[in-house]
């Protein structure tokens, strides 16, 4: 079966901040099988005429005068049960060694990280192809090698490719950023109760049925990968 997986990310400086502003950094993905892309996207297009939503949505344009929208985007997100999954891995800080780990390299442990969310939720003999949100990189190479790492990581299964689409010109990464800011805020503890943010939050827990945090590796719809760095799950 043949697999979309688009990423997103929240709070990238973290990893070499040194006056950190949030606890964790967030990476998520939106997982999706392909033959369901076309009709999420005209059912995402659907809401946004019906709010009049012009232009790019995400997480940091959520206001009051938009709530109504970001509700239903939710709703359709949940409604959609496994057809339609969210992973996101939480990475601490104050937990991250750069350099006796990443050779110093922030940029190197941004994408090991993106590896770790990706790679645990690959299952054996299906195809994969994997948009990540343009970011500029020093080395041109970051996501050819992601793709080869997670290939020979997982012989039984096929990634097709690992590109960057700008967000602005893909509805479902401009989901995937709405989903990974809500986890975030969520982990960060940074709401402000009765703002349009913390009444999306609940809105989508509530859909969920249980609050945002650290899930078991089986959660299958909204997944949070809270990684232990000295090792384990």
């Amino acid at each position: 079966m043949e697999f979309e997986i688009y990423c997103d990310e929240s709070r990238p400086d973290l990893l070499c901040s040194q006056h950190p502003q949030a606890r964790y950094m967030v990476i998520g993905g939106l997982w999706l099988p392909t033959e369901e892309r076309d009709r999420l996207k005209r059912d995402i297009h659907a809401l946004r005429n019906k709010h009049l939503i012009g232009g790019e949505f995400k997480w940091q344009k959520v206001s009051p005068s938009r709530l109504d929208f970001y509700r239903d985007l939710a709703d359709l997100f949940v409604t959609m049960g496994d057809r339609l999954r969210f992973r996101c891995i939480a990475v601490e800080h104050e937990k991250v060694d750069l350099f006796q780990f990443h050779e110093g390299d922030q940029e190197l442990g941004f994408y090991k990280f993106y590896y770790q969310m990706i790679h645990h939720w690959i299952l054996d003999f299906n195809e994969y192809a994997v948009y990540c949100d343009f970011k500029s990189n020093r080395f041109r190479n970051r996501l050819s090698e992601l793709a080869r790492c997670l290939g020979y990581s997982n012989l039984s299964s096929g990634i097709k490719n690992v590109q960057a689409v700008r967000s602005r010109e893909s509805v479902l990464i401009q989901t995937a950023d709405v989903l990974t800011g809500i986890a975030a805020a969520r982990l960060n503890n940074n709401l402000r109760a009765g703002s349009a943010k913390w009444e999306l939050v609940t809105h989508l827990e509530q859909g969920l049925g249980r609050s945002i945090q650290a899930t078991y590796r089986d959660e299958q719809k909204f997944n949070v990968f809270m990684i232990d760095l000295a090792g384990g799950w």
